[in-house]
């Protein structure tokens, strides 16, 4: 078995989470590394992942420093002015417009030359395909299934983000810009989903500028680091792919590789360095695999954050005759999928009771309909608008549907 290389306390480069809990996380990886094809460990990619948590989102990380200055001080950037810049586009930029403002909208206006729009406008019909399969896996295997290892779990409750009032709205937020991404050319830049990835990458680096002169360096990295972002990455495109798999949905290479370039570029519009950018599916489970390997094992953090999520499904506006009614069943549907998806060593972790398999079984079969008879196919199209449209309404409610913009300060 390769184990982590010995490591000097006073010398390494790597904080003390990288591969800390190492046999932890290849019991959790069996199947990803068996998937992904793994003979043996890259020691070159575990390197730059350990390095990686020390490297931050530089051109993300100037804006964010324009923005926290003080109203008034020279080349001073206000959530305002950020709103209307990515809405507006360098274009319509005024003349004296901060120098940080302008450089980073004329960096996300800057489309990689390896974009395909018509890869990505099939990859947008994919995902919307997906429906309510995605936003199950997004919440049960990305969000939650992430919560097994310390760092951004911790950062998280440091800053509030996912815990108390605030869950049903953060979760609201990450739901309402993923299923965005879906918006038909919403990517092309001044588009719903460009504007909101914008609004993401402002507001992952305005919390790691505030975070960073208090946070455990030496323990975490960064607060938001460049391996933290490949993680997310990764938990957002293969992972999806992988989970709603489980539940009976095809998936063509043809699409997996459409869905993939769409998360490329995203990732590229959020900061990931170019090297953490695939295109290929297996090439993100070989990846993502050795992120996992990569963790620190389970924090205080993690059941704070799962039982909080877990609690706040029941909060989601229901309509209907049976609202009581529906919310105990769709919180039994949750813990019934996550004892598929997570297993029951992390559902003991996170403190949750272990149900049977009946969500997976029936969601299975009616997948079955959905995806492999013509009739099922004709309509999924308006099946995945409508989820689109019920997880907004139910986890917005009345409220206006966008994201937390960065604060200033």
């Amino acid at each position: 078995m390769t184990t982590a290389p010995e490591r000097d306390a006073v010398t390494s480069p790597y904080p003390t989470r990288h591969r800390e809990a190492e046999d932890r996380s290849r019991r959790i990886g069996r199947a990803l590394k068996h998937i992904a094809r793994v003979d043996q460990i890259d020691e070159q990619l575990m390197d730059r992942l350990g390095r990686g948590y020390l490297e931050k989102d530089e051109p993300g990380a100037r804006l964010a420093r324009a923005m926290r200055l003080r109203s008034g001080e020279p080349g001073a950037v206000s959530r305002r002015q950020l709103d209307h810049a990515l809405t507006s586009r360098s274009a319509g930029l005024p003349d004296d417009a901060p120098e940080a403002l302008r450089e980073y909208i004329a960096l996300l206006e800057d489309t990689p030359d390896w974009v395909d729009w018509d890869q990505i406008a099939r990859g947008q019909k994919v995902y919307l395909r997906l429906g309510q399969n995605a936003a199950d896996i997004l919440l049960q295997l990305s969000l939650i299934g992430g919560y097994r290892f310390g760092g951004p779990t911790d950062l998280l409750v440091a800053t509030g983000g996912l815990t108390g009032n605030t869950t049903l709205r953060r979760l609201a937020e990450t739901s309402h810009w993923t299923m965005s991404l879906s918006i038909p050319d919403g990517l092309r830049p001044g588009g719903e989903s460009w504007r909101l990835t914008g609004h993401v990458r402002a507001m992952h680096a305005v919390v790691n500028e505030a975070m960073e002169p208090r946070w455990d360096t030496d323990r975490w990295g960064l607060p938001i680091s460049q391996s933290d972002l490949a993680a997310t990455l990764g938990l957002f495109d293969a992972v999806v792919l992988l989970g709603v798999r489980t539940l009976g949905v095809p998936l063509s290479r043809r699409d997996s590789d459409a869905v993939m370039h769409v998360w490329r570029y995203v990732g590229w519009l959020m900061g990931v360095d170019d090297d953490f950018l695939v295109s290929r599916e297996r090439d993100r489970h070989r990846i993502n695999y050795h992120i996992l390997l990569a963790q620190a094992g389970l924090s205080e953090a993690g059941p704070q954050l799962t039982q909080a999520l877990v609690a706040a499904q029941r909060q989601r506006a229901r309509s209907g005759p049976l609202p009581g009614v529906q919310a105990w069943v769709a919180h039994e549907r949750l813990l019934s999928m996550l004892t598929v998806l997570l297993g029951r060593e992390s559902m003991r972790e996170f403190g949750l009771p272990v149900r049977p398999p009946w969500a997976h079984a029936y969601l299975v079969a009616l997948n079955g309909l959905r995806y492999r008879t013509p009739w099922g196919r004709a309509r999924l199209d308006a099946w995945g608008e409508k989820v689109r449209d019920r997880e907004r309404k139910q986890t917005f409610g009345d409220a206006a549907a966008d994201i937390g913009r960065p604060l200033a300060s």
